[in-house]
């Protein structure tokens, strides 16, 4: 079940690296809530695939409810429930506003890995020289 693999740690620390540049240097309405949504489920999805040797549907699909599930614990407030309302990573980390478009945002992250993942497996069947349907 375990098994490292280099590529993803790379867009692991590549990812997280433009995440803390969007959230140190950015303060816009775009690119800093969305596409920081957008690009956090490919960060999480790379770190599991980086140490675990899981299939990218399932592994896809744990990292979209997991972060539907945080998203959902904004609404909450989970943050001041926790009584963490005065740690900025926690605010960061866990968030502290529930929005809908989120959870398009993390729908399109997702749905952009299992296109990358399936295009990168039919490159790869492609140079072995195997026949797709």
């Amino acid at each position: 079940m375990l098994k490292f693999r280099l590529h993803y740690f790379i867009a692991t620390i590549l990812l997280f690296i433009t995440e803390v540049l969007i959230a140190l240097f950015l303060n816009d309405e775009f690119i800093r809530p969305y596409v920081g949504d957008f690009l956090v489920v490919i960060l999480l999805y790379c770190f599991l695939r980086s140490f675990l040797n899981t299939a990218v549907l399932p592994t896809a699909l744990f990292v979209l409810v997991f972060s539907y599930t945080l998203e959902v614990l904004q609404y909450f407030n989970l943050v001041e429930l926790l009584g963490l309302q005065q740690y900025k990573l926690a605010r960061i980390v866990i968030g502290t506003s529930f929005e809908w478009i989120d959870l398009l945002a993390y729908t399109l992250g997702v749905l952009f890995i299992v296109y990358l993942e399936k295009t990168k497996t039919a490159r790869r069947w492609n140079r072995s020289g195997s026949q797709l349907s």
